[in-house]
């Protein structure tokens, strides 16, 4: 690696019909906590920067209509703005449909012996089963979250 480079931060974005959907179900499936953006929010509101039609009403508080995330309940976060300084996914508006298979999924490894009790959790959040694999390398379950976008159990 090159002495002068420094880690960079990142987060992973994903296209959404409704990214409050996918933000409450992906919070659910791995654990981590919806943002809270309610204050930042507020205050752009309140300085007449974004109006009504830029936000909404999610997960009990106002929260930007076209974005949502969720991040490492163990992670820092940015008080004013409730962004997450660590792990975190972002759900991001698009106007069309999910066509073809993801480029990149995550991959959900919940401990020896819990891939079918996983399986059985996350149908209940409203993922689906894709296919079981089992191959020489290993075996797990290919599933869909709400809007068709593949992930694996191990």
């Amino acid at each position: 690696m090159n002495s002068s480079a420094k880690p960079v931060h990142w987060k992973l974005v994903i296209d959404a019909a409704d990214p409050h959907a996918q933000a409450g179900f992906w919070a659910a499936a791995l654990g981590y906590l919806v943002e809270d953006h309610s204050v930042l929010v507020e205050k752009l509101l309140s300085l007449g920067h974004v109006t009504d039609a830029d936000v909404l009403e999610a997960h009990g508080r106002r929260a930007w209509r076209d974005l949502a995330a969720v991040r490492h309940p163990d992670e820092p976060y940015e008080e004013e703005s409730g962004m997450g300084l660590g792990r975190r996914i972002l759900f991001q508006r698009v106007p069309e449909a999910k066509t073809t298979k993801n480029r990149i999924h995550l991959d959900l490894h919940p401990g020896p012996g819990q891939r079918e009790a996983e399986v059985e959790r996350l149908e209940g959040l409203g993922a689906t089963v894709v296919r079981h694999v089992k191959e020489p390398g290993g075996e797990w379950v290919v599933m869909a979250d709400p809007e068709l976008n593949e992930f694996c159990v191990a």
